[in-house]
């Protein structure tokens, strides 16, 4: 096996929620269940559409402060604090730093078109990957074998050259499917098992 390439998705992966107590507490503010909350931002159309790059990141978040009824000057708190229950995985970081001497890395992410900005501003770990593929810039999202398919060719590899690490089954099933190695993410000793079990197959 001559695996070329590890492409990582994002959320759940290399950045996970670490403190659940900033959403808890906007969740009481706006009087809704946290739930909804999460529905709001991950399960609507508007998600999908922010996604798939047919609205921006700041039409959807429009749309979630709507529905929530959150004053608009508030807004931007608001964000902020959701997203401060998240920190970066820093075991898979270090891992795919050390990966990156010998192999490509790429991120492939179903996300809005912030993200990017997101990797430079907020966590500055860019400079990580190879290439980045993110579904609201490509108007693709996973499990679309199309995606995957552009991740290999942005990174000039084989599909079968590639592993793909992924904390949706979904995910990682479509990844299969385009011809790709994958691992579905449960913790970082798995991954990281299996990651070099596919290299020392070589």
């Amino acid at each position: 096996m001559n695996i070329k390439a590890i492409i990582t998705d994002y959320g759940g992966v290399l950045v996970k929620m670490v403190d659940e107590t900033p959403r808890h507490r906007l969740a009481e503010k706006v009087g809704v269940p946290l739930k909804e909350i999460y529905r709001l931002i991950f399960d609507t159309d508007s998600a999908i559409q922010a996604t798939l790059g047919e609205i921006t990141c700041d039409q959807h978040w429009e749309n979630v402060r709507a529905a929530l009824k959150v004053p608009s000057p508030e807004l931007p708190a608001f964000i902020r604090q959701f997203w401060s229950a998240d920190g970066l995985n820093i075991v898979m970081i270090n891992a795919l730093r050390s990966l990156r001497s010998n192999y490509k890395v790429g991120l492939l992410s179903n996300a809005a078109d912030d993200l990017r900005s997101v990797l430079v501003d907020r966590w500055k770990i860019d400079g990580l990957f190879d290439d980045m593929v993110i579904s609201a810039e490509v108007h693709l999202a996973k499990p679309d074998r199309r995606i995957y398919q552009q991740a290999c060719e942005r990174l000039d590899v084989l599909p079968n050259e590639a592993v793909f690490i992924d904390d949706m089954r979904e995910n990682v099933e479509g990844a299969r499917q385009a011809g790709l190695h994958a691992i579905q993410y449960q913790n970082d000793e798995q991954v990281l098992t299996d990651i070099r079990n596919y290299i020392e197959e070589r």
